[in-house]
């Protein structure tokens, strides 16, 4: 008798998730039910395959939605973060495990001791960031502290990006996941982190320019920027103690630097709509953040607002985006600036049907063992295929897919709500992603988290 998997959206992340389900279905005994919004835009040789079933779901249908997870044996939630909560409830309502990629929202952690009490797993961040970082991170951590030593530092930072064989623009970026979230990225809060001691906090009109570097073996060298909250895992990790903690995002160096000009332009604000955004020109949206000028063209404003010369490779990033088109039109009704400045990237920074992304992912464990200070380096890259099969489905949908099975196959059954930082979990994930071409490489350098020479007072 097969087992019955629910996967629940079926976005761009799940092109890898789907296929490893499907092969694993034989042997696994499993049939996946996909529901979805528009289960005709599902790939055909995913939906007519013998062990799959797609179906239309709307998640606010509470009848219909209700009847699927009921219906199944475990279900996954590829929806937005938001709406987790709905399956959520109906998961604990139907005692039915749940697997989720995404941050675990306060409404999910509510539900822990009705998930503890009916046995059941609610595993959360099981993707990429927040997955694969947690659960790489923790290997190394949990080894350290098996050899007797004590961590002082931790950085991490993920990057997706375009792979250097498709980077093709001055910007060496494409969009590998939603658009949306690249645009807002930093916004809602401070930047808050921990280094040597002292903590540390980066207003979002200064994040882009306060940048760290560091290089990946056969990939160059890449810059990264911070995370809203750093200190989130302090306790989960058990952290308590560690005079460092950093977490940050990656891209390819100098892309920070032509971000902030979006930042201090304001053409990345989401609080306000503009009026008739619909009927402006590219050209427009840009005049729309300077000053007026009888004389000055909307190019010489721009230049003397942002003082670039025209010879500035920055000048050359935004002339690329065709930012001064006066033909182009925004076509959006009602829309933020941060709608509108998304809509023009994706006319530049949308991945081509061959074009290959690349996820790249580094970490930096700093530790005590004895009286001596220790340093290893772990980084790792992956690379995608297409336009579908990305290195970013890869890495969120397969980490999903592996600790969904290992949930039917009871080798995860701690119960309760939890992100993947215990050796039942990590442990068996990590080793059957090595078998897909996603893995780390380790480095024991000289430790350098700490300058003597350096007064931070």
């Amino acid at each position: 008798m097969s087992r019955k998997i629910l996967v629940v959206g079926a976005g761009k992340s799940t092109s890898y998730l789907l296929d490893y389900f499907l092969e694993k279905s034989e042997e696994e005994q499993l049939h996946l039910t996909i529901g979805d919004l528009n289960p005709k835009a599902i790939p055909e040789h995913i939906s007519s395959h013998n062990n799959c079933s797609a179906i239309t779901l709307d998640v606010f249908n509470d009848e219909n939605r209700a009847r699927a997870i009921q219906e199944a044996d475990i279900i996954v939630s590829m929806l937005p973060a938001r709406f987790h909560i709905k399956v959520a409830k109906d998961c604990v309502h139907f005692k039915k495990h749940l697997v989720t990629a995404s941050y675990v929202s306060e409404e999910i952690k509510a539900l822990d001791e009705k998930v503890k009490e009916h046995g059941l797993v609610f595993m959360n961040e099981v993707g990429l960031d927040p997955g694969i970082d947690h659960m790489s991170a923790m290997q190394v951590i949990d080894r350290i502290r098996m050899e007797g030593g004590k961590i002082v530092l931790f950085e991490s930072f993920t990057g997706g990006l375009v792979a250097p064989e498709s980077d093709n623009n001055l910007w060496n970026y494409k969009f590998t996941w939603n658009p949306r979230n690249v645009v807002l990225a930093g916004q809602g809060g401070t930047a808050q982190f921990i280094q040597e001691g002292t903590y540390k906090y980066i207003p979002y009109h200064k994040l882009f320019r306060r940048t760290e570097f560091f290089k990946i073996e056969g990939y160059g060298t890449f810059e990264g920027y911070a995370n809203r909250d750093s200190l989130n895992y302090r306790d989960a990790y058990g952290l308590q103690d560690a005079l460092t903690i950093y977490r940050g995002t990656m891209r390819r160096v100098g892309f920070s630097k032509a971000w902030n000009m979006f930042v201090q332009l304001g053409m990345t604000d989401d609080s306000y709509t503009v009026k008739d955004s619909e009927h402006m020109s590219y050209r427009e949206f840009v005049n729309l953040f300077l000053p007026y000028s009888p004389t000055d063209s909307v190019e010489l404003k721009l230049r003397h607002y942002l003082k670039i010369d025209q010879d500035d490779i920055m000048w050359g990033k935004l002339l690329e985006l065709n930012l001064f088109d006066a033909n182009k039109k925004i076509a959006l009704k009602n829309a933020t600036p941060a709608q509108m400045l998304q809509k023009i990237l994706e006319d530049s920074w949308t991945l081509e049907q061959d074009d290959k992304d690349i996820i790249v992912m580094y970490h930096k464990f700093g530790y005590e063992l004895g009286s001596k200070k220790k340093q290893i380096d772990a980084n790792m890259a992956v690379i995608g295929k297409n336009q579908t099969h990305t290195a970013m489905a890869k890495t969120v949908g397969l980490p999903v897919a592996i600790a969904t099975l290992l949930i039917l196959n009871k080798k995860i059954s701690t119960p309760g709500v939890q992100i993947p930082i215990t050796k039942e979990v990590y442990d068996p994930i990590l080793k059957e992603l090595e078998h897909y071409g996603i893995r780390f490489k380790e480095f024991d350098v000289p430790y350098v988290g700490y300058n003597p020479d350096v007064v931070d007072q």
